[in-house]
């Protein structure tokens, strides 16, 4: 069995993105990395000839077609999808406006569709491959201040979870991962957006986005480990659907889990009063 892989990775320029690329790479693999400049990855200690460097527009269905083409003629075919370009978002919903609202979600869900659909055929006529779609932990378990940002990620668990129901019998496994909190530049500004708009009364929203920027560089998870957790799960014949990584994701999704079983509970009698009645 081939103990290396072909991996496609959008968003490769900075954060856990970059990270996948350098750490595979040191390990054989070969990367294809997407940026939306091609000049992102110039400064870059990153050569050699299993990797190819694309410049992709992921709101142009054209432009991501065209980086999967270039993918397999250079590399002969591909086993890995990662979907990993993404972006925070702060603000209540009331003070977010439309174009700030469809541009999150431009880029957190319906970028990762396009890949999809577009990186599909390629797996399919093979009869193999994985989709790995990088949520969040907040697309399980929403935190104060994010409500889009939270609302985009979950789109993403949740079609990971129904594509794993429609590939699975075509040979292609997908996985959601959900991580924490990590030490890259996602806590900074280039990796984060706010509303430009700000209501008095959601005042508590502030305080809770000044808490990231506190945390930022005292973050529990490490991304250079993140590479060897992916080729743990790409050669797994069964993989897990949903991935929570970090002890601070695993810790909030078990907390969920127990409220949600309880909220469930508490709520049985009125969920079963719909019935008819014999």
């Amino acid at each position: 069995m081939n103990n290396t892989k072909i991996w496609y990775i959008t968003g490769a320029s900075k954060g856990i993105g970059l990270s996948l690329v350098k750490q595979l790479l040191s390990k054989g693999h070969k990367v294809a990395a997407t940026s939306r400049t091609v000049t992102a990855f110039e400064a870059l200690p990153i050569k050699g000839e299993n990797f190819l460097p694309l410049e992709v527009d992921l709101k142009d269905e054209q432009s991501i077609a065209k980086s999967l083409e270039k993918t397999t003629k250079y590399f002969g075919s591909l086993d890995v999808v990662i979907n990993n370009a993404g972006y925070g978002l702060g603000g209540a919903l009331e003070e977010l406006n439309a174009a700030e609202i469809e541009e999150n979600f431009q880029i957190n869900f319906f970028a990762v569709v396009k890949v999809i659909q577009q990186a599909l055929p390629y797996l399919r006529n093979q009869g193999s491959g994985h989709i790995i779609n990088i949520s969040s932990i907040a697309g399980f378990a929403p935190g104060l201040g994010w409500s889009i940002y939270s609302s985009a990620k979950s789109a993403v668990t949740g079609l990971s979870e129904a594509l794993a129901n429609e590939l699975t019998l075509l040979g292609i496994n997908v996985t959601a991962v959900l991580p924490g909190w990590f030490r890259t530049n996602f806590a900074k500004q280039d990796s984060i957006a706010f509303c430009q708009n700000q209501i008095d009364a959601y005042q508590h929203l502030r305080t809770a986005h000044q808490r990231m920027n506190e945390i930022d560089g005292n973050q529990l998870g490490d991304p250079s480990q993140i590479a060897d957790v992916l080729i743990q799960l790409v050669f797994n014949a069964n993989p897990p659907v949903l991935l929570f990584l970090g002890t601070d994701a695993f810790q909030r999704a078990q907390d969920k889990i127990v409220q949600l079983s309880e909220q469930i509970e508490q709520w049985k009698s009125l969920s079963s009063s719909t019935d008819f009645k014999n």
